[in-house]
């Protein structure tokens, strides 16, 4: 996502969790991306220098390339084979056998997450084009019946009994080594199923949320925003929302409330379907609300995630009603409206920051900490694996592709040059680095639950952060570092408190009242808004459809909080790297990184003294933001 959201789009995992939540396999992320266009020539492409675009042949040549047909009919054939060897008769298997099955159910998973994989970029790259939404369509299709034959097999292991699975684990060694795999897909075995209606709502998917998924993507991507008699993407007008004129803010404000108006009832319709599906998903598995699918899915306790948006909205007076109240001051505002939220400061820089600048930044911030993690992050640079440029129908925002990990990762952004977009480079490099290290758990082990996938994103924004803040003398650019950085905070925890405070609002309001207008889901956003944004502001009604942009509500929701969960978890990790208390941090860190999915979040973090259980923990998060205003209020503003 663009700056002024606070948040990107949600980095996909090796593969994808079914939206059920126990079975694992190789449909649709929750977003990814793209076959690449020509550059859009914007007024800034010479002051940025040459951006770079990927080149996805290192997954495939083309769409209509011999090697992914191959694949998918090697998989389909593969797939069949192995249900018809194994399909109920893993209670009877011994120990190794087991672990020789699962290990093959993991090679096939990948050549399905492969091709998955390279559909989702070619999409996100375009997806105004209709023949990217076709090949999307049809991949989706073919992967989701091949992964029909699999479907057998994480349903019988979940129908193991306790003490028959861990006599085969302490019998063999092999097995063992599945033991993270086995627990995160046991964890759902009181919501499974029949064999029957999994595979139904497996094979409905394509046909259901992912089609409605497409439905938004495409509307998006096609949306055109008039601003000041000019046309722009979503992506560009929202880029506009940080323009130092008020006036262009403004106008691109009222230009994107009036895009997303004009189709608010086709956004409704989207999200409305969508949390009736998820109600009725929710009901047959037994979750007891809304989020409890999205917790258990992120091997995070519900309490540990209620401790954490309390902690969040009982900090609103001290964080963003504070820092706000100040950023109307510094520009002589007696109220600011939502179109002053991400304003520069009057003394930032105009400057544009090229992108070998930002790209040199960045690294230097990494080699400082690690010259490991900048050796990895610079594969990036070198090779074709990131897509910056600006240009019509691509994906707005930013995300990190995980891929494979017999490929590697891809980044994409859309790079504006502003402090943000390097700020956004650096977060989703971490991303990028932190997938290479763990894909040496292989491809069920690498992917980390969503509340662990922030950690290296949002400490490589933390490195960037403190070497340019650390080597900033002038008290007047540094204030502006300080509250740019406050501000990206506030949008990553604050903002996405708010975002989840709304989905929990829409949903449970859903379950009780049936369907709701586009006016009664404007006044839900309202309210959280209001309450997390403060007396500072007033907001104008046509803020009302805000909402309607907002991807994860749509991909994947209540992934929101894992935003702020990553970024007060990174400053308490940061604090303790500053502190210099934990001895060979670097390495520990590391080390926590290639972990993948192989450990929860008390394993994770017990090396660096932390527990996220105690409320304390985002007590000393919350502090650091806190710090931040307070140094900005001393500075006599």
């Amino acid at each position: 996502m663009p700056p002024h959201s606070g948040a990107r789009c949600p980095p996909a995992p090796p593969r994808a969790r079914a939206y059920m939540g126990n079975v694992t396999h190789a449909h649709p992320a929750p977003r990814a991306a793209a076959a690449v266009r020509a550059p859009l020539d914007t007024g800034a492409s010479d002051a940025l220098g040459p951006l770079p675009a990927w080149d996805l042949s290192d997954l495939y040549r083309a769409p209509d390339d011999p090697a992914l047909a191959a694949d998918l009919d090697r998989a389909e054939a593969e797939a069949k084979a192995f249900a018809g060897r194994h399909a109920g008769r893993l209670g009877a298997m011994e120990g190794d056998a087991l672990a020789a099955a699962i290990a093959e159910y993991e090679r096939i998973e990948e050549r399905l997450g492969r091709a998955m994989s390279y559909a989702q970029l070619v999409f996100s790259g375009d997806a105004a084009d209709p023949a990217n939404g076709r090949f999307y369509q049809t991949v989706q299709e073919r992967v989701t019946a091949i992964s029909s034959h699999l479907l057998f097999f994480t349903l019988e292991l979940n129908r193991l009994e306790e003490p028959a699975l861990e006599a085969k684990l302490a019998a063999s060694p092999a097995l063992a080594r599945w033991r993270p795999w086995l627990r995160d897909l046991r964890v759902f075995r009181p919501h499974q199923l029949s064999d029957e209606l999994e595979k139904l709502l497996h094979e409905k998917e394509v046909t259901g949320r992912a089609a409605w998924n497409r439905l938004f993507d495409e509307t998006v991507a096609a949306m055109r925003v008039s601003v000041a008699g000019e046309e722009l993407t979503v992506s560009a007008a929202l880029n506009k929302l940080s323009d130092r004129d008020r006036a262009v803010r403004e106008a691109a404000a009222k230009g994107i409330s009036q895009a997303f108006g004009e189709r608010i009832r086709l956004f409704a319709l989207i999200t409305n379907v969508l949390a009736k599906d998820k109600e009725i998903v929710d009901t047959w598995r037994r979750y007891p609300r809304p989020t409890s699918a999205r917790n258990l899915a992120n091997m995070v306790e519900d309490e540990v995630v209620d401790a954490l948006v309390a902690a969040v909205r009982e900090s609103y007076p001290r964080l963003s009603h504070r820092y706000y109240a100040l950023k109307a001051r510094w520009l002589g505002l007696e109220k600011l409206r939502h179109w002053d939220r991400n304003a520069p400061l009057p003394e930032e820089e105009d400057r544009l920051v090229p992108w070998r600048e930002a790209v040199r930044r960045v690294l230097d911030s990494y080699a400082a900490f690690s010259p490991r993690l900048a050796e990895i992050g610079g594969r990036f640079f070198e090779r074709p694996w990131i897509d910056a440029a600006l240009r019509p129908g691509k994906a707005s925002g930013a995300f990190a592709h995980p891929t494979v990990p017999s490929a590697h990762p891809y980044l994409l952004l859309n790079y504006h040059g502003k402090p943000r977009d390097v700020m956004t480079l650096a977060h989703e490099l971490g991303h990028g680095v932190h997938q290479i290290l763990a894909a040496e758990q292989g491809y069920l082990m690498s992917g980390t639950p969503l509340t662990l996938a922030e950690t290296a994103s949002v400490f490589g924004e933390m490195l960037t952060f403190r070497a340019m803040l650390d080597a900033e003398s002038d008290p007047r650019r540094r204030r502006a570092l300080l509250a740019g950085k406050v501000e990206d905070m506030l949008n990553t925890v604050v903002r996405q408190i708010a975002f989840y405070r709304f989905e929990t609002l829409l949903h449970e309001e859903r379950r009780r009242r049936g369907e709701l207008a586009h006016e009664r889901i404007a006044e839900l956003w309202m309210e959280v808004q209001r309450e997390s944004l403060g007396p500072a502001f007033e907001l104008t009604p046509d803020y009302g459809v805000y909402w309607a942009y907002i991807p994860h509500f749509v991909h994947t929701p209540f992934y929101v909080y894992a935003y702020a969960f990553g970024d007060c978890l990174v400053n308490a990790l940061y604090g303790a790297y500053r502190e210099g208390a934990v001895p060979d941090f670097e390495a520990k860190y590391l080390d926590m990184l290639r972990a993948g999915g192989t450990r929860r979040h008390k394993e994770l973090l017990a090396p660096f003294g932390l527990d996220a259980s105690d409320p304390a923990f985002w007590r000393r998060g919350l502090d650091v933001i806190a710090g931040f205003i307070d140094e900005l209020e001393a500075g006599g503003v």
